[in-house]
């Protein structure tokens, strides 16, 4: 006791001794100090607190602590799914696609999340991939609420107009054929891909709305199988001036799964009021080829590459044209050249295939012919084949 004594008295007398001892000790206890403040939460803790967040639609705060518990564990698959759908639902399509797409690099065939990353793709303007993420989804069976497949098909549809893949935009339009009451927007993107026009609805000018809209309700009462209707509002169609392009062409390509020689009229009519129509030719010259008559063809065919070689389509044609004809050669290098624009179009495999076979080229057609079988049981294995004829079946 006598020793403390003595320290004490000579630690109050000596303030430079204080300083020096208490110094000392905050040095010694800093890292303990700092560890017991910013001791940082465990990843349980994290994610139970995220999932509460979630729970009471604190969604700022969800993703925040979602956030956090990932910087710690992103491996966690629910983690990226649960940050990516919170995002999308507050409008960070960015932040959502990239948080989907580390979900996805963990779960690759997850349906919901294909869906949703095409969703925040297609606000994003990357319209390619949005077309094949949510094509990919629907064919995994994203659509397995009528809701859900309604929002899919009306944005492939979008997509596909986007991409200028009109025939198959009108395909997808037709899962909408039994609403009862169509919306404007609906009939004004179904108008845009029946006139082949790459644009979405939002981007159309006031002004021009009601053609597209007027277009596409005559489209639409096709669809349901309103005969009367469809043609009294695409005679109205016809009767404006100046005359709508592609109107024409339109009603021909609905008209000619069930009547090909009304078809046949309209495509005619269309190229009265557009005669550098490569589309119109182009089903004048398919409508023989439904025939194999080749020789009624080929002026179409010849005339659709003319007004547009850049058209897979014509090459197509006038590739079978000249093959059913009697010229398989020349006919080969015009499907050669669609094939190298549509790898994956099985009407150019299977034309392929009969123009080997015709200049003896076995092994070449058996090849194609293997392609073919394939092609189609890839199709049907993806759920990509449709039976819906109110709509044509598909052509080249």
């Amino acid at each position: 006791m006598e020793i403390n004594r003595r320290w004490y008295r000579s630690w109050r007398s000596k303030p430079q001794l204080r300083l020096t001892l208490f110094v000392i000790l905050f040095i010694t206890l800093l890292p303990r100090l700092c560890s017991a403040q910013a001791s940082p939460a465990s990843f349980s803790d994290l994610a139970a607190r995220a999932a509460a967040a979630h729970d009471a639609d604190d969604l700022p705060r969800a993703i925040d602590l979602y956030q956090q518990a990932l910087k710690l564990n992103s491996q966690w698959p629910d983690g990226w799914w649960f940050l990516g759908s919170l995002q999308y639902a507050t409008g960070s399509y960015e932040a959502a696609r990239d948080a989907l797409s580390h979900y996805l690099e963990l779960s690759p065939n997850a349906a919901p999340a294909l869906a949703m990353r095409g969703l925040c793709e297609f606000e994003t303007a990357e319209y390619g991939p949005s077309l094949k993420d949510i094509q990919r989804a629907l064919a995994l069976g994203a659509a397995n609420q009528p809701r859900n497949e309604k929002i899919l098909r009306y944005h492939e549809a979008l997509l596909l107009t986007r991409v200028g893949r009109f025939e198959d935009a009108l395909r997808s339009y037709g899962f909408f054929a039994n609403d009862p009451d169509p919306n404007p927007e609906l009939l004004l993107a179904l108008g845009l891909a029946g006139l082949r026009n790459p644009l979405l609805p939002n981007q159309v000018k006031t002004d021009q709305k009601d053609i597209y809209i007027s277009a596409g309700g005559a489209a639409f009462s096709f669809m349901k199988r309103d005969a009367d209707a469809a043609h009294a509002e695409f005679q109205r169609l016809f009767d404006r001036v100046p005359p709508v392009p592609n109107a024409h062409y339109l009603y021909g390509y609905l008209l000619y799964a069930t009547d090909p020689e009304q078809a046949v009229v309209e495509f005619k009519k269309e190229l009265e009021v557009n005669p550098s129509n490569a589309n119109a030719e182009v089903m004048l010259a398919w409508i023989p080829l439904l025939r194999n008559d080749g020789s009624e063809a080929l002026p179409h065919a010849r005339k659709a590459v003319a007004d547009d070689a850049s058209l897979p389509s014509a090459q197509l044609v006038l590739g079978r044209a000249l093959s059913e004809s009697g010229d398989p050669k020349s006919g080969i290098e015009y499907l050669e050249r669609t094939m190298q624009l549509q790898p994956d179009n099985l009407e150019v495999h299977l034309a392929l295939a009969k123009a080997y076979s015709k200049v003896g080229r076995k092994e070449d057609a058996r090849r194609e012919r293997l392609l073919c079988l394939e092609m189609t049981k890839l199709a049907m294995t993806k759920n990509e084949v449709t039976n819906n004829d109110a709509i044509p079946p598909t052509r080249p």
